[in-house]
């Protein structure tokens, strides 16, 4: 094995695990029906961020690392437009959606009873375009980096 294979094969687990973490966690919030389900839900949902992340700089340092191994690869668009899209939603992944993560805990800390609070729902809501936005760019950047059209 070449060390730009395993790098590869390094940059595809990393992609699994956060990409998995990103898909799973809209689906998990989506469930919820009262304040028990959400608090345990963003609890289970601040664990997974951390696996998305670690994926997510992992898929960033691997991909660099393999561009330095095959320099070519910095002068192929399809390469140049992933990193572009990877920079491009980094605001939101890293940014927006885990601060409202963490405002819809302390809306749910505050709370009396197991009625969802309207200001939980009105974040849930806002949090629902930009995670398709999270969606859309991790589908561009697998079929990037698979069929590497330009």
């Amino acid at each position: 094995m070449t060390l730009y294979t395993f790098i590869l094969l390094i940059h595809i687990v990393a992609a699994v695990v956060g990409l998995g973490a990103t898909f799973g966690m809209p689906v998990l919030m989506g469930k919820v029906k009262n304040v028990s389900q959400a608090k345990f839900a963003l609890l289970v949902s601040q664990g997974t961020e951390k696996l998305a992340k670690i994926g997510s700089i992992t898929l960033l340092i691997t991909g660099i690392i393999m561009a330095i191994i095959h320099q070519e690869l910095f002068k192929e668009i399809w390469y140049i437009a992933s990193i572009v899209i990877y920079i491009a939603v980094q605001p939101i992944a890293a940014g927006i959606l885990p601060k409202k993560a963490k405002l819809q805990i302390e809306v749910l800390e505050k709370h009396q009873g197991e009625e969802l609070p309207e200001e939980y729902k009105k974040l849930a809501k806002q949090a629902i375009p930009l995670n398709n936005i999270l969606h859309i760019a991790a589908i561009l950047l697998i079929i990037l980096m698979t069929i590497k059209p330009f």
